[in-house]
């Protein structure tokens, strides 16, 4: 399979203070340099990163070649907006589209792959999402998800934002769910409080660079 990526890094951030969270810094390394790293290693051949505010920070540490970002003009329109910004950036060509965020910091190329080939287990399903089972059995939907190029093509030739989770209600038989104890798919970060719990339970330390200390860029 020809796999594309969105990888969304449009938000303003305003539960964490208004800080670009994907510039987190991992062990040194920027959260969404580390989404990067994971999509690649596990065979993702195309990857669009949708910026948005903070774009001008975050574009500073992207690799300058083999990889493509663009802006939304409006982030503030919600995830959808950006969602179709990357669809329509991506090639014609791929056969499956994993829409992921750029501030998960524990998804690793292995959990990738884990994703890729429940796809390929999918059935006639339109589009894979991990849910996190916990001990009690309660569970919730996790990230990334992965969809088919036909419901790619579905939504780009919709005009609403009935996308992602919204789709995912009003369309559940054609989700496959992914069933796991792997938390790294519902680990992610909003607010300052999510940032100490991160750090408490899993002992890593996420720094922010001297250059995430800009309130806001917008304006």
């Amino acid at each position: 399979m020809s796999i594309g990526a969105v990888l969304l890094a449009a938000g303003a951030a305003s539960r964490m203070g208004g800080r670009p969270k994907c510039l987190l810094q991992f062990d040194g390394v920027p959260l969404v340099l580390r989404q990067l790293n994971a999509l690649y290693a596990a065979g993702v051949q195309e990857i669009v990163v949708v910026l948005g505010h903070y774009a001008e920070q975050i574009a500073s540490v992207l690799p300058a070649q083999g990889l493509t970002s663009v802006r939304n003009p409006a982030p503030d329109d919600g995830q959808a907006s950006s969602v179709r910004l990357g669809l329509q950036a991506l090639s014609s060509g791929v056969d499956a589209v994993i829409v992921a965020l750029a501030d998960q910091p524990l998804v690793e190329a292995q959990d990738v792959t884990a994703l890729l080939n429940a796809f390929r287990h999918r059935g006639d399903k339109s589009m894979v999402v991990p849910r996190v089972v916990s001990d009690d059995g309660s569970a919730v939907p996790g990230n990334p998800v992965i969809l088919s190029a036909e419901l790619r093509q579905l939504w780009l030739a919709g005009e609403d934002d009935r996308m992602c989770r919204s789709w995912r209600q009003q369309h559940p038989e054609q989700i496959a769910w992914m069933s796991t104890d792997n938390r790294h798919y519902a680990t992610d970060l909003d607010t300052p409080e999510d940032l100490q719990r991160f750090e408490q339970e899993t002992g890593h330390v996420l720094s922010w660079p001297s250059a995430a200390t800009v309130i806001s860029d917008r304006g």
